[in-house]
């Protein structure tokens, strides 16, 4: 089979190459999934340079997520139940990722697909969608009524946005560039803030004010958890779920020893096990009836395995015009 093959934790542009692998073959509770679609993530950037929380024996396949046919099952009840069937699907912590045309992964790592749902929709549900939902449930038990959230104009940033005011918060939305604002207002965001205005500081702290915000989410890092902190209340948190500036998170310690602030972080990775199998497959049918609206992934390019570095350098440029889909089959799935 085809598959992108990482050599070294030194990035896409260096350890990155297309090979040609063995099909694997599923042993008890796993199954074999022909790959249809797979998206490229931050995440997977992050993991080809060593700085994510899993790494893996080398050289590997990168891709931790995607969509496909269970076209070979383990033993098991759950992975014979899953035989023939569409699904999304997550790669192991210590196996082959999704940029291939197959994939050996736990039974429990995947959710089948409705018909309705496409294959595209379905390659990027496991992480996006499935953080937005995490993050809006954090803040709705936690009480939060209003929320300010970086990297808005993100395909998950649009999500948490969507999801979050349909679930009753106010959302306030960070972005870094002039046309980012203009995205969003256009597609209806009420608040708005860019990074590169002057006075965007005192501008975040006016509205946080105004709106009653208590929480934050935040994909940044670097010195943005202490922006965030100086714009919230005493007893207001941070979360911090992503790292796109590459930086150490920098806070003011005394923001949580003086005003009793806290940050603290996220991984769907983690989320997800605690709900055991149903749960996770209940959230998974949940979110499916949501792809069409608040959790829609907007998908720029569409390419073969071949092309996936074209893609990639495409994706960095621009990441609000939406995913890169991965297509090692060359062709979608009928449903």
């Amino acid at each position: 089979m085809q598959a992108l093959e990482l050599e070294a934790y030194t990035g896409w542009r260096r350890g990155l190459k297309l090979v040609s692998r063995p099909v694997p073959r599923p042993g008890p509770g796993e199954v074999l999934v022909r790959i249809t679609a797979a998206p490229v993530n931050p995440a997977d950037f992050a993991f080809m340079k060593g700085m994510y929380g899993v790494s893996k024996s080398l050289p590997t396949v990168p891709g931790w997520e995607g969509s496909g046919v269970v076209v070979a099952a383990g033993e098991g009840w759950y992975a014979r139940y899953l035989l023939g069937k569409r699904v999304a699907c997550a790669a192991p912590e210590d196996g082959g990722g999704t940029w291939a045309e197959y994939m050996v992964t736990p039974a429990n790592r995947c959710i089948p697909l409705r018909r309705r749902v496409s294959d595209e929709q379905g390659a990027a549900l496991l992480i996006n969608p499935m953080t937005a939902w995490a993050l809006v449930d954090l803040a709705r038990r936690g009480g939060h009524r209003a929320v300010v959230q970086t990297a808005a104009a993100g395909a998950l940033g649009r999500m948490i946005w969507r999801l979050g005011e349909r679930r009753g918060l106010t959302m306030v939305n960070i972005v870094r560039r002039p046309e980012q604002v203009d995205l969003l207002t256009g597609l209806g965001a009420a608040h708005v803030l860019s990074t590169h205005e002057p006075d965007f500081d005192d501008r975040l702290k006016a509205v946080c004010r105004e709106l009653g915000v208590t929480m934050a989410f935040d994909a940044v890092a670097g010195e943005m958890p202490d922006r965030l902190l100086a714009a919230l209340p005493r007893r207001a948190e941070v979360v911090v779920y992503g790292a796109l500036s590459n930086s150490v998170c920098q806070v003011n310690p005394g923001r949580l020893i003086f005003k009793d602030q806290r940050v603290r972080g996220f991984w769907v990775s983690r989320w997800r096990p605690r709900f055991g199998l149903p749960g996770q497959v209940y959230a998974g049918l949940r979110i499916q009836d949501m792809l069409a609206a608040e959790l829609e992934t907007p998908i720029q390019a569409r390419l073969p395995l071949e092309k996936a570095f074209e893609g990639m350098e495409q994706y960095v440029k621009n990441m609000s015009a939406g995913k890169i889909l991965l297509m090692p089959g060359g062709e979608l799935s009928p449903r």
